[in-house]
């Protein structure tokens, strides 16, 4: 079994440099060693005691997810299930990777533009599917569709990675209890509209890798990280932009080995897609189409170079995309001189962690910003990092979990207009993003004293 990333907060690495002077710590390298000691006094109990907030919520969510698809619709006078039609798509191409058919894994009908790993974590759903003789095939799946029995629970249990993440980083930012179960209700809340909503596990996966990257890099691991960063890449590249914020948070010395080993899961896994048919693999992930007669134009789709409009009345949405990871790579820069000291101690304090998840939903909260075409999904990666930043404290979690869940039953509505449906948007984004802010930047306040922070970090 591989070792479980949330151990990566239990143990400060020594420095062979430092560690003949323990009598000249720093007051910042005093606070990282007792906010350490009180995690690793946490982890001995059981794993499923330790995470039974995500647990009992991915068991709600299975619940109350699987009754709204099939007896909700009887109250709208439909007959049919609501189910996601996207995740059957990915399904075709899960079902494809399972009998080796690799050149098949762009080409219809599996409308896949996410990188090879989206459908490669789906493959045991498919596995399971086949097992049970349930036909797999994308488009509309009939008014009551077997295979969504099976796979709704399980592409919902593979979602709730995220949220066993965000509890272990509320942990590692000493939250209580009950701020985890708050914690843990308004991220399953924003999560139904990625996993049950709209059927796309890959963004849940992927953003869940990527914290437990962050908790690997706070713990003075980055080699660990980067390999977590580098999954997380190839399975849903959206969290590119928050991958520049995440390397600002790695030594110098060091950041070449971390860049190489996160590209290493990317490149093998497109490479070899590319390797089986190049031209239906490239043309895939670098338009990026999308279909603003179906979903939510913004203003950007009147910007033809940011929105280049393809043949079949799409949208080419990649140039945005690469904008948008160019001004992630601006906000690295901002925070790479203030988190120097943090990263000289290795293993980062407390308010290091919250201020690195914060940016990193601002880098995240970026795709909203630039997006020529919004589908109501994409609103819910910040939303799941600025929760997790704002889980040390009730005067943070509160105000984000109002604005994460109004804003993740908001972005619902069928509004046309470019510019109703998406200045709400953006607006709320950035109202969480103020509700999670921490309070002062790290490097800009002087430490408090183990005793303080124990005052500190009690409800």
């Amino acid at each position: 079994m591989s070792p479980d990333p949330e151990q990566s907060s239990r143990q400060v690495p020594s420095d062979p440099d430092t560690a003949s002077e323990p009598d000249t710590a720093s007051p910042l390298e005093a606070a990282v060693a007792s906010d350490v000691t009180r995690a690793s006094a946490r982890a001995t109990a059981p794993w499923f005691v330790r995470r039974a907030f995500p647990l009992i919520a991915v068991i709600v969510m299975i619940l109350i997810g699987m009754a709204g698809t099939i007896w909700g619709p009887i109250y709208y006078g439909q007959q049919s299930w609501a189910v996601p039609d996207d995740l059957f798509a990915t399904l075709v191409g899960a079902d494809r990777l399972l009998h080796l058919n690799l050149a098949s894994l762009y080409l219809p009908p599996t409308n896949l533009i996410t990188f090879p790993g989206g459908a490669l974590i789906l493959v045991p759903i498919a596995a399971v599917m086949d097992a049970f003789g349930l036909v797999i095939h994308a488009g509309r799946q009939g008014v009551h569709p077997t295979g969504w029995l099976v796979a709704g629970p399980l592409e919902t249990l593979i979602s709730a990675v995220v949220l066993f993440a965000a509890d272990a980083l509320a942990e590692r930012l000493g939250a209580s209890l009950p701020k985890r179960f708050l914690l843990a209700a308004a991220e399953a809340t924003a999560l139904w509209n990625v996993t049950i909503r709209w059927g796309h596990p890959e963004d849940a996966v992927a953003l869940g890798l990527m914290l437990y990257a962050v908790l690997a890099v706070a713990a003075g691991r980055p080699s660990r990280a980067a390999w977590l960063a580098g999954a997380a890449i190839a399975i849903q590249p959206l969290v590119l932009l928050a991958f520049p914020v995440l390397a600002a948070a790695v030594d110098l010395r060091r950041l070449p080995g971390f860049v190489t080993r996160a590209a290493i899961p990317t490149i093998v896994t497109l490479g070899a897609a590319a390797a089986a048919n190049w031209s239906a693999t490239i043309h895939a992930v670098t338009s990026q189409p999308n279909a603003p007669s179906i979903d939510h134009p913004t203003p950007w789709i009147y910007v033809t170079f940011l929105a280049r409009p393809l043949s079949d009345g799409s949208v080419a949405a990649g140039p945005s995309r690469a904008l948008s990871v160019v001004v992630a790579v601006a906000c690295a820069l901002c925070v790479w001189h203030r988190w120097r000291d943090e990263r000289l101690t290795r293993v980062w304090s407390q308010p290091g962690v919250t201020e690195l998840l914060w940016w990193m939903a601002v880098a995240l909260t970026l795709r909203t910003v630039f997006e020529p075409v919004m589908v109501s999904y994409y609103v819910w990666p910040p939303l799941a990092v600025a929760l997790a930043a704002a889980s040390r404290t009730w005067r943070h979690l509160i105000p984000a979990t109002v604005t994460a869940s109004v804003l993740t039953f908001l972005s619902q509505v069928t509004w046309r207009n470019p510019w109703m449906w998406w200045t709400p948007m953006v607006v709320m984004l950035i109202l969480t993003l103020l509700a999670s802010r921490p309070p002062r930047s790290v490097s800009a306040r002087s430490v408090p004293e183990p005793g303080e922070r124990l005052a500190a970090d009690a409800p």
